[in-house]
């Protein structure tokens, strides 16, 4: 099993850090009691600027859910056929040829499902498996990858491809000024990724995925997600997250590469979901790792924040294309989410 392409894309609006912070002042139109916190978050975000499915102006007037959830089917729609047409192409694919078809995303919802409306505007196999996955959050990203991998390992002659769109502007509550809403605010954007995934009988270049690992730890539902309601996502994100990383991942990632018959010292090239900066922080500690190591999860935030399931895949196409490691070097790829979770994927180059 072999990743053969990765592939993003974006809206077309693309904001620098300071107007997007300037434009929540006018949302929120004085119900946040000290703005200049808006001014601090945003200037220690590590982000330089980030997209949105819709101009700034666009997001005053949306009045209910259903409104934001119509602007979410469109936009997932043309950004997340961009993404799995260039990554097919990078694959040497035609649509036709994909046997399967993995959708994640946790910023909105629809059915007919965003795979089936695919279906119909690229020419996708009418024989095509789809697999949509709604609420897997930040951790979406490696676990497609996971699941799209047991897909291939069942049928070693078929090609899997993941697709990720989180259209994170979409979810933002103008009566929510709590400190997780603000934190988001600052951090998250919009974008598509797709990843192609080939069977042993059709792998061509790319890392090879040598396993794959989830772990779940229990009661701990309360660290992040969403509250539901008629007004639409509201974030949820405990400030217990960073301790958790640095409790958990280094041991769990420890073990997981034991089973390999490797060490932590084995992997040349670590692709992190992105998070934040005190997500990255923590998992550098936990990890036991120099803050160089996960340049390409800080290149990536800096470029476009927080994008939820699509980071870690924004993370693997900058280490596939412009980072690549030699031959025979392990990767270790991995996100963690809602559940609360991890999932990790071993690569060899």
């Amino acid at each position: 099993m072999r990743i053969s392409s990765v592939a993003s894309a974006f809206p077309k609006h693309y904001y620098p850090q300071a107007v997007l912070c300037e434009a929540l002042k006018k949302f929120w139109d004085g119900r946040t009691d000290r703005p200049e916190v808006l001014d601090r978050m945003h200037a220690h975000s590590g982000v330089d600027g980030r997209y949105l499915a819709l101009p700034t102006d666009a997001y005053y007037k949306l009045q209910t859910w259903g409104e934001a959830n119509d602007a979410w089917i469109e936009c997932a729609q043309d950004i997340g056929g961009q993404a799995l047409c260039r990554a097919l192409a990078g694959a040497g694919l035609a649509p036709q040829d994909l046997d399967a078809l993995f959708v994640v995303s946790v910023t909105g919802i629809a059915s007919p499902s965003l795979d089936a409306r695919l279906v119909n505007r690229l020419g996708l196999a009418p024989r095509i498996k789809r697999i949509p996955i709604f609420g897997l959050g930040c951790v979406a990203g490696a676990a497609g990858i996971a699941r799209a991998a047991d897909y291939v390992r069942a049928f070693p002659n078929h090609s899997a491809a993941l697709l990720s769109v989180e259209l994170c502007s979409l979810t933002i509550q103008k009566g929510d000024v709590s400190m997780a809403n603000l934190i988001s605010s600052a951090l998250f954007g919009d974008g598509a990724a797709a990843v192609i995934v080939n069977g042993a009988e059709r792998a061509v270049g790319g890392p090879q995925i040598i396993a794959t690992r989830s772990v779940f730890y229990p009661q701990t539902e309360h660290i992040m997600g969403w509250d539901i309601s008629e007004k639409g996502f509201q974030i949820v994100l405990s400030p217990e997250l960073p301790a958790l990383i640095v409790e958990h991942l280094g041991g769990d990632v420890a073990s997981f590469l034991a089973d390999c018959g490797l060490a932590r010292s084995d992997i040349g090239s670590w692709i992190l979901h992105t998070g934040g900066p005190r997500i990255l922080e923590a998992t550098a500690t936990a990890l036991e790792l120099p803050r160089e190591a996960l340049d390409a999860s800080w290149e990536c935030l800096r470029k476009v924040g927080n994008l939820s399931s699509a980071s870690v895949l924004l993370v693997l196409e900058e280490v596939f294309k412009r980072r690549r490691p030699e031959a025979g070097t392990y990767s270790l790829l991995a996100a963690m989410g809602p559940g609360f979770c991890s999932e990790l994927v071993l690569l060899k180059w």
